[in-house]
């Protein structure tokens, strides 16, 4: 029986590629391929999940085929380069370091690297996977001359286990002071602009709605960019209305979830935007900046707004909660969206696009 491998940077838990790579390994082996997963950093929680990415060529065996989850720089990339085996690459995008430079200058030394590998990497692969179209274009440009749209496999069933009471408790806590709570979801780093979204709050609260809140939820790799925001949120008199909580546990995610008003995205930068589909599941009403792969990810599900004006997304913010159509409009297409990307479905469509790679049928012991 052949094998398809996976490479990956980092295995990381509550991480959009950790997620989609352990998730695609358990569609494969439902296919009955043999899967591993070769990384050259492995998170604490996730030890037992894969193995040291060189330690593949003790194992390597004839009709292997390897798969790398590309999303940063790595030596893996540079390992697999070497490789004879037939190459698929997952691409889940890279931040340009345009985005960053200013701001940090490793994640943008970074980014550019990965681009290096990038381009070093697609005229080798035998096919580029890409969640978006917008993914796909730069595999196009880097030199992958066989491509494929395939839905990221994401389990946001996740979200549907109890959330967390404390999170709930206070945040319910917050709503008896009256207001919306606006909820977005992702790093805190200058390419997801959260500081468009301070600037929108400010609008939003002189307009419409002085006790309205700001909801950050997401880890903070950034210290420049994170410390800059807060002294923004204050300078704006915003302090306690903009609450950055950081990286959280499913549960608690969840919670927030099930406690906010509007998932508002000001983002420069999405390859895909899986908290665009977790807000659509939750059922909450979606404004977003109509960036990079964001129009795909949402169509009709949300209300896209083509620049980050403060008064602009103020008044989109407003009229998706003041309009009780609109909102259920919105909410039935979410309910679509969701259900196109059913991880069952999305994970047979992966499969199916790698079997032609892998020179076998999607059930290869079928």
């Amino acid at each position: 029986m052949t094998a398809v491998h996976q490479f990956v940077p980092a295995l990381i838990p509550r991480d959009a590629t950790g997620s989609h790579t352990l998730l695609l390994r358990q569609a494969l082996r439902a296919a009955g391929w043999r899967s591993e997963v070769f990384a050259e950093a492995t998170h604490d929680e996730l030890v037992g999940e894969s193995r040291y990415y060189e330690d593949y060529a003790s194992v390597a065996a004839p009709g292997d085929t390897l798969l790398y989850q590309f999303s940063t720089s790595s030596a893996v990339a540079d390992f697999l380069l070497e490789r004879p085996e037939p190459l698929v690459l997952d691409y889940h995008n890279v931040t340009r370091p345009e985005l960053t430079e200013a701001w940090d200058r490793g994640p943008a030394r970074r980014s550019a690297e990965a681009l290096r590998q990038l381009a070093a990497l697609a005229p080798r692969a035998a096919l580029g996977l890409a969640d978006s179209a917008f993914n796909e274009a730069d595999l196009r440009a880097a030199g992958c001359r066989r491509t494929a749209v395939v839905p990221v496999l994401v389990d946001l069933d996740r979200l549907t286990a109890p959330p967390d009471p404390r999170v709930v408790a206070r945040l319910r806590g917050g709503k008896e002071e009256g207001g919306a709570d606006w909820l977005f979801v992702g790093r805190v780093v200058p390419s997801k602009a959260q500081h468009d979204l301070v600037k929108a709050l400010w609008a939003y609260r002189h307009l419409y709605d002085p006790s309205a809140r700001l909801h950050l939820v997401g880890s903070t790799p950034s210290r420049r960019y994170l410390a800059a925001l807060r002294q923004f949120a204050e300078d704006l008199g915003l302090e306690g209305a903009v609450r950055v909580a950081g990286e959280v546990s499913d549960a608690a995610l969840a919670g927030y979830f099930a406690a906010s008003d509007v998932y508002v995205s000001t983002s420069r930068h999405e390859g895909f935007g899986i908290p665009l589909l977790e807000a659509m599941h939750a059922g909450i009403p979606v404004v977003a900046l109509a960036s990079s792969a964001v129009p795909a990810t949402v169509g009709h599900a949300g209300l896209l707004v083509d620049d980050p004006s403060p008064a602009r997304l103020a008044a989109a913010v407003h009229r998706v909660l003041t309009d009780a159509a609109l909102r259920a409009r919105l909410a039935e297409a979410g309910r679509r969206k969701v259900a196109d990307h059913g991880l069952e479905h999305s994970g047979r469509r992966a499969v199916a696009a790698i079997a032609g790679v892998a020179g076998e049928r999607s059930d290869p012991c079928g």
